[in-house]
């Protein structure tokens, strides 16, 4: 992140200078730019991912297929090594955790490379490039595991440098900062919306191959729009100038422990998160009727519930908390994420009851989990874009992409306990497993509201980059 010139990125950052101001719809034209890079890639990617377990345990992992993928008998003894021997849905489960789990830590590395070596716009263009590759390689069985790994690259590079874009368009203090990554998630989320429906559809009709393409596609309009619109984002840091890298003020070590402090509350709602990723699509295929009338529904539809339940939820939410800020009675950032989390341990505990209204086959009604994803994606809208914006604000500018990496690390080791814990789904009840997920997110809820005091203490508020309070900072976390 920086200007165009030999000047420091603090001094880009703390601006704006070198972004296209031009509001649009209140925001300027280079959020949108990034939020419509990122809907694309997850088009592709939650098309995909609704998909992955599904593929792997209904047909990938059995003979006559499985032996066509060229090293996975390596991979499985590693595994298995591990793990002891597991059986086809464990191995599907337990991949897709480890899958999530890099997916989710390489933007930490993608982060440091755009910040350090390379520049945000040059690691988002080679990571949307891996990633294409990695969707079409998706259509070939021979070719499964290095799609994975080219997925696991390029997600680091891109992810890992778009979101911290965002914050060289406001200025130090701008409230709209907070606004700006309740925007980002809703597009982000119109996506995870489309995504299953087309892709699960095209998978049901023509192949999981074709629905792997029809993702490898949607990366590559990301890409276009990206390369289009980079003109509305603040110019690229020339190769041969350095990264300001001073050494951090007492306020910036604060800001520093601070956030890792708040990790684990992280950790803990995407350990929830994450299984709805992974185990539920199992539970939804082998507890929920899918009929209607004579049509099955598809069971990746069902992820396209989150992704619609956020675009319902963010403009009520930002519109709710406007009219509580010109009242004075907005709740702090605290308060927001502790209410996220009670609110999707709610839901959780609610998949946890299905058996209550199953039929004589053990089947819940299609309208179970539909609410599932209301109820959660409620807590989710509370949580996760604010804990997005107080990663974003308070990381030093230097910093940032390598912080918000360090945040995206909490979905990695959350994913990678999902693969562990999805063992647990075929020796417990399904009751009892997700009530476990509810006690952790919940738990994670209940300290944050109850350490509120001694964390906004800590934190402080928001300042500038010389270290005086920036604009509007007294109302960030009071």
């Amino acid at each position: 992140m920086g200007d165009s010139g030999a000047q420091p990125d603090r001094g880009a950052d703390r601006s704006g200078a070198g972004a296209d101001r031009t509001a649009r719809f209140g925001h300027p034209k280079g959020l949108w730019v990034l939020a419509g890079t990122e809907l694309w890639d997850r088009i592709s990617f939650h098309g995909m991912q609704a998909m992955l377990v599904l593929y792997m345990a209904g047909e990938l992992l059995k003979p006559g297929r499985i032996e066509k993928v060229v090293g996975f008998p390596q991979y499985r003894a590693a595994i298995e090594a591990v793990t002891g021997p597991l059986s086809d849905q464990a191995i599907a489960t337990q991949t897709f955790g480890l899958y999530m789990a890099l997916l989710m830590f390489f933007p930490l590395v993608g982060g440091w490379i755009g910040d350090r070596w390379t520049s945000h716009r040059t690691a988002v263009t080679l990571g949307a490039l891996l990633m294409t590759g990695g969707h079409f390689s998706l259509a070939f069985d021979q070719t499964f595991l290095p799609a994975l790994l080219l997925l696991i690259l390029g997600a680091g590079l891109l992810r890992g440098n778009l979101k911290a874009q965002i914050k060289t368009l406001y200025a130090e203090g701008d409230r709209r900062l907070a606004d700006a990554f309740q925007v980002y998630s809703f597009v982000v989320n119109f996506g995870a919306f489309i995504a299953p429906i087309v892709a699960g559809t095209v998978a049901k009709y023509y192949g999981w191959h074709a629905g792997f393409a029809v993702a490898g596609l949607g990366m590559l309009i990301g890409l276009v729009v990206y390369l289009f619109g980079s003109r509305h984002l603040p110019a690229d840091r020339a190769k041969h100038v350095a990264v300001a890298r001073g050494a951090l003020t007492v306020r910036e070590k604060r800001n520093v422990i601070g956030l890792f402090l708040m990790w684990p509350v992280s950790l803990c709602f995407w350990t929830a998160q994450a299984q709805i990723w992974n185990v539920y699509n199992l539970w939804v295929r082998d507890h929920v009727n899918l009929l209607i009338g004579g049509f099955e529904v598809p069971v990746p539809w069902m992820q396209s519930l989150d992704g619609l339940a956020p675009a319902i939820f963010i403009p009520l939410v930002v519109w709710h908390w406007r009219r509580q800020a010109k009242r004075g009675t907005e709740p702090d950032i605290f308060v927001k994420m502790g209410i996220g989390c009670l609110i999707f341990c709610a839901g959780v505990l609610w998949l946890a009851a299905a058996p209550l209204v199953a039929n004589a086959q053990g089947r819940a009604p299609l309208a179970w989990p539909v609410m599932f994803h209301l109820i959660s994606n409620l807590g989710a809208v509370y949580f996760s874009p604010v804990m997005l914006a107080l990663f974003a604000s308070r990381a030093p500018a230097a910093w940032r992409g390598t912080m918000l990496g360090v945040e995206a690390l909490a979905a990695s080791a959350a994913s990678l306990l999902s693969g562990y814990m999805g063992g647990w789904y075929e020796v417990m009840s399904p009751t009892r497993f997700w009530t476990i997920n509810a006690m952790i997110v919940g738990g994670a809820g209940l300290a944050v509201l109850i350490l509120r005091g001694p964390l906004i203490r800590f934190f402080g508020p928001e300042t500038a980059e010389d270290g005086e309070p920036g604009p509007g900072a007294a109302t960030q976390l009071a």
